[in-house]
């Protein structure tokens, strides 16, 4: 196993290259099923409580909301487009109803692994920028959103909750520091960064 792929070389902490995913509710029921969708989309192997012990030292856990409440994030691991297996998690941000855009999911694979494959997503700009995570991202957006949907989706990195639905309504800003999936007829565009 590479280090890319295992869980104790990540430094789980220093951020994540992510899909965020605003997901429109703070109803338990929604939250899951884009979790689901998303844990399904991105092909995502075996589902665990723990970042400090690989797969093979512990039990696997059910990918369900009350997992992620229990252990606060969910790892797994996950082939990028270039067929690298690394490790990935999720993570549920609540906001609750008076913040008025629901819940965030982020899914992401951790800069220490994306190091460690190779994967190049600093150009020198201030926010980190790969157009292959990023479209990467934005098609396993795409395919949650079949199953599962929700109100913003938006691809970089450590992005979850720079945007809102509410504020956006409906439209794709002209100029994005970020890429971002907003839905309209019932189908996800994606707006890449261009900014």
């Amino acid at each position: 196993m590479t280090y890319a792929a295992s869980f104790r070389h990540q430094s789980w902490g220093e951020g994540s290259y992510e899909l965020g995913i605003e997901v429109g509710s703070t109803e338990d029921s929604g939250l899951e099923a884009v979790l689901v969708a998303v844990w399904t989309a991105a092909g995502a192997e075996g589902c665990y409580g723990h970042g400090d012990r690989e797969p093979e030292e512990q039990e696997s856990v059910p990918c369900t909301v009350a997992s992620l409440e229990e252990f606060g994030r969910l790892y797994g691991r996950v082939r990028l487009p270039s067929g690298e297996l690394v490790a990935c998690e999720v993570m549920v941000v609540r906001c609750g109803d008076d913040d008025g855009g629901g819940d965030w999911l982020d899914f992401g694979v951790p800069l220490s692994a994306l190091d460690a494959v190779g994967v190049r997503y600093s150009d020198g700009r201030p926010l980190y920028r790969s157009a292959v995570m990023d479209d990467w991202l934005a098609a396993i957006a795409v395919d949650a959103f079949r199953t599962a949907s929700f109100s913003l989706g938006a691809v970089g990195w450590n992005i979850s909750g720079l945007a809102d639905a509410g504020e956006l309504g409906g439209v794709m800003p002209e100029k994005r520091g970020m890429g971002y999936l907003l839905p309209r007829d019932g189908v996800l565009h994606y707006g890449a960064a261009n900014d």
